[in-house]
C-alpha cells in the first residue's frame, strides 16, 4: 500500500518523532485512565519514585513543569494519599513532596502498565530497535537539557 502521508513529512524527523510520540502517548493514557490519572500525575509519581522526596520547585524543574500547574496535581494527588507534602527540613519555607506507601503501590503498578504500552505501541520494532530508538532519542532530550540549563557538552 503507497503512503498515506505526503513524502515531505515523513522525511521530517520532527514530524516522524511527534506523530509517534503521539501514537505511544495514546496507549500510555489510555493505560493510566484505567487508574483516573492523566500524564503528569504519572509524570510526578515516577519522578518522586525515580528521585526520592524533593522540594516542590525542585519537582517542577526536574519535570518540565510549571510550578503553578504542579500544585493542582499534587493537591490531586496529595487528595487521593498518593504523596504527601511536609516543610523541607533544609529550608522551612519549601514544601517537600514524598510518595506515600500507597504511592509506592501504585507507582510499581503504574511503571509496569507504562512499559506494557509502550512495547505494544513499538511491537514494530525489535528488541534491538527499540534500544536504538530510545537511546537515539535520549540524546536529544539530554542534549535539549543541557543546553537549556547553560552546561556545555559532556558536562
Amino acid at each position: 500500500m503507497d503512503e498515506l502521508r505526503p513524502p515531505t513529512l515523513l522525511a521530517l524527523p520532527s514530524y516522524l518523532a511527534g506523530h509517534v510520540a503521539r501514537i505511544g502517548r495514546r496507549e500510555l493514557v489510555s493505560a493510566l485512565e484505567a487508574h483516573d490519572l492523566r500524564l503528569p500525575h504519572f509524570a510526578v509519581l515516577a519522578g518522586l519514585s525515580d528521585f526520592g522526596p524533593l522540594a516542590q520547585h525542585a519537582l517542577a524543574d526536574r519535570l518540565g513543569l510549571n510550578r503553578s500547574h504542579l500544585v493542582g496535581y499534587l493537591d490531586e494527588l496529595e487528595r487521593r494519599e498518593l504523596v504527601g507534602r511536609e516543610r523541607d527540613p533544609d529550608d522551612r519555607r519549601r514544601q517537600r513532596v514524598t510518595l506515600t506507601e500507597a504511592g509506592k503501590t501504585l507507582t510499581r503498578e503504574l511503571k509496569a502498565e507504562a512499559s506494557r504500552s509502550q512495547d505494544a505501541f513499538l511491537a514494530e520494532l525489535s528488541a534491538r530497535e527499540r534500544e536504538t530508538l530510545i537511546s537515539l532519542l535520549r540524546r536529544v532530550v539530554v542534549a535539549d537539557d543541557r543546553a537549556r540549563s547553560g552546561a556545555g557538552p559532556g558536562e
